[in-house]
């Protein structure tokens, strides 16, 4: 006999196929499992099955100790949560408090009492209105062929506006009808997320029901019906959105963590570094204060952005200069001044896709008269402009400066009536930048903030007292409007807070770049972390504002910290005289030239700390006649060897640059800034 059974020469009798027959769950079970599928969800913004996030074939359930109980896992793809809308927690606490907002969830369709709506359909018209997104993961492939059985009519459960799918055995008439409270086994779930996980991110459910008695038949208390649900009301169903209370606030609660440890990073603004007697000094860089030898490099690492490389400038020369907007690149940044980014590259995609954005920028008016640092981020949002050939917003920020440094006389009142007279005088510098009239905006908050509130609110909303503290060093002592300020400087981010000037409503897709200083950034971190709800999902920066930063314009007393307008002899401002320019330069720019002749023959000057030529860097558009500056006086030799010779040349750079400044600004009235800051529309 072969070992098969047969007889020699005889026929292998054929294997007969092992069937494998798993019960049928419970209907209470098959209810709870319905509404846990949903409440998971729900709760992560995942579609209801469906690719990466299609639940797995519930185990058989079973009855132990006087209650029933099931078993399931969702899976949400490769990556920690890429196929919801809610990140995936990484540690214990998230993820239990994942599962917390799960229970909860399920317990409160439970004590809604919602019907569940039953209805037979053959397999293909179930995949045809509804697609295989209502299958678990053991139903997609159809049953094999047995006569009649691939079509074979299927039962459908639906929980209104929760979930559509195909239960594995019957369900209840209601989701009160599973008689308890749904309890999820801790000790038996699990959440998988993180970058270490092979198999990718998911959650497993070990659920109980927990009551003193409990429905073991597997018939079902609902009566199917004929009729099915309207496809169009799955579709919500199918998208990556949170769509239940309880994932709402979690999102908020772990976003609400992640904001707090970014601030209390970013709150701790001082580095240290290495210097030459082996000390180590530290530099300070938030919205108050700019002080130190700054190091970008660690700057930009401590904030998290990133720095613009040669291939994206090379990028956006092609979009610009390529297309003949602009002759050449800003010499900005063709030296490195600007040098940082958030999302620049995404600007560069709607440029070629000619999707729209705009630019906003602002000033702080704190002086009658700007100086040159001041100056800095116009001059290039100018060059913007006219390269993107886009719409600007600029905005006036008055309000801030009375809450930051107003003051109050018992007998005169307060000043801010001061900072709004302020922002004329400053607008007045501002058009003398020569932006594009027809394409720029002027706007003053305390003028303007109706029609911001609506998105300021949503703001305030969205952010709480600890994050705005943490990222600002807000106190117990800050008057309140320093706590709400952030809010205002953030709205004009969003396009819909100028519905005529950029003719934008909530659906816009519009998107933003802030070209700015560095320490202005910490406001617009938070504003790209609550972005999200403010927006489109259609967005195509998910409604963050890109930024580009630039480094700080130095002092003339040296190459650290920032200028300053409180003090006179620090700055070179656009109202100085040639004469006083002259002066300023000469008498109180910081040299890194050598002491004597003979040194500076064999030394050369240290260039890095050397202000007059760091400002040529700034405002010498030549680059061969700055390249030829440094290399000889960082020698010692040639016409620029001394420090006198380049203080002469950057004297002439100067009072050509101020003087044809005061030229155009002497020609703009009240009159003039009253038309830039007309509400009118720019596209």
């Amino acid at each position: 006999m072969n070992t098969n059974g047969a007889m020699p020469g005889q026929k292998s009798p054929k294997k007969k196929e092992r069937v494998i027959k798993k019960p049928t769950p419970p209907s209470n079970v098959t209810t709870a499992f319905l509404i846990l599928r949903g409440a998971v969800a729900g709760v992560t913004g995942c579609p209801i099955g469906g690719g990466d996030s299609t639940p797995s074939l519930m185990q058989p359930s079973y009855i132990k100790d006087g209650y029933a109980s099931g078993k399931f896992s969702v899976g949400f793809g490769k990556k920690t949560g890429t196929a919801c809308e809610l990140t995936i927690p990484e540690n214990a606490e998230g993820q239990s408090s994942l599962l917390d907002a799960v229970e909860k969830a399920a317990n409160r369709i439970v004590d809604e009492d919602l019907s569940i709506q039953v209805f037979a359909m053959e397999r293909d018209e179930v995949i045809s209105k509804y697609g295989n997104s209502i299958f678990d993961q053991s139903q997609l492939k159809p049953p094999k062929k047995k006569g009649g059985d691939v079509n074979k009519p299927m039962l459908c459960a639906s929980i209104p506006n929760l979930v559509l799918g195909v239960p594995p055995g019957p369900v209840l008439a209601s989701t009160g009808g599973i008689g308890g409270k749904i309890v999820l086994e801790r000790e038996n779930c699990n959440v998988t997320a993180g970058k270490k996980s092979r198999k990718g991110c998911d959650i497993v459910i070990k659920f109980k029901i927990s009551s003193e008695g409990f429905d073991s038949t597997v018939g079902s208390d609902a009566i199917p019906i004929t009729s099915h649900l309207d496809p169009a009301l799955l579709q919500p169903l199918l998208t990556n959105q949170i769509r239940m209370e309880e994932g709402r606030k979690l999102m908020e609660a772990l976003l609400a963590e992640e904001l707090e440890e970014e601030a209390n990073l970013a709150s701790e603004t001082n580095v240290k570094e290495s210097v030459e007697d082996n000390k180590e000094e530290t530099f300070v860089v938030n919205i108050e204060e700019v002080t130190g030898k700054i190091d970008y490099s660690k700057l930009v690492d401590q904030f998290g952005s990133k720095l613009i490389d040669k291939d994206l400038i090379d990028r956006i020369e092609r979009l610009t200069v390529g297309r003949g907007t602009v002759p050449f690149l800003h010499r900005f940044l063709r030296r490195d001044i600007f040098f940082s980014h958030r999302d620049l590259t995404k600007i560069c995609d709607c440029l070629e896709d000619n999707k729209p954005f705009y630019l906003y920028t602002g000033r702080g008016p704190s002086s009658a008269a700007m100086h040159l640092g001041h100056l800095v981020p116009f001059l290039f949002t100018k060059w913007l402009q006219q390269a993107f050939q886009c719409p600007l917003v600029i905005q006036m920020t008055d309000d801030e400066k009375f809450l930051f440094k107003g003051e109050y006389d018992e007998n005169t009142g307060d000043n801010l009536d001061y900072f709004a007279q302020l922002t004329i005088e400053n607008a007045k510098d501002i058009i003398a930048c020569e932006f594009i009239p027809e394409k720029t905006f002027i706007f003053s908050d305390l003028r303007y903030m109706g029609q911001m509130y609506p998105n300021i609110v949503r703001i305030w909303k969205a952010v709480t007292n600890n994050t705005i503290n943490g990222i600002f060093g807000f106190d117990g002592t800050s008057n309140i409007g320093k706590i709400a300020f952030p809010a205002i400087q953030a709205a004009p981010s969003f396009p819909s807070s100028f519905p005529v000037v950029l003719n934008c409503g909530r659906d816009s897709n519009m998107s933003c770049l802030i070209p700015c200083a560095i320490d202005q950034d910490p406001y617009f971190r938070m504003t790209r972390d609550i972005a999200h709800k403010l927006v489109p999902k259609s967005h195509p920066l998910g409604g963050k504002p890109a930024l580009i930063h630039s480094k700080f314009f130095p002092p003339l007393q040296g190459a650290e910290g920032k200028m300053s307008s409180s003090d006179q002899n620090s700055a070179v401002f656009l109202t100085d005289s040639q004469a006083e320019i002259e002066k300023k330069i000469k008498e109180h720019a910081f040299s890194g030239g050598q002491d004597t002749k003979k040194l500076q023959e064999k030394h050369g000057a240290n260039l890095e700390v050397d202000v007059s030529y760091q400002w040529l860097r700034f405002f010498m558009d030549d680059d061969a006649e700055l390249d030829r500056i440094g290399k000889e006086y960082g020698s010692g030799s040639g016409e620029y060897w001394s420090t006198g010779k380049v203080k002469d040349r950057l004297v002439k750079v100067l009072q050509e640059i101020v003087g044809k400044h005061q030229e155009r600004r002497a020609k703009v009235t009240e009159d003039t800034v009253i038309e830039w800051m007309k509400e009118r529309s720019l596209i």
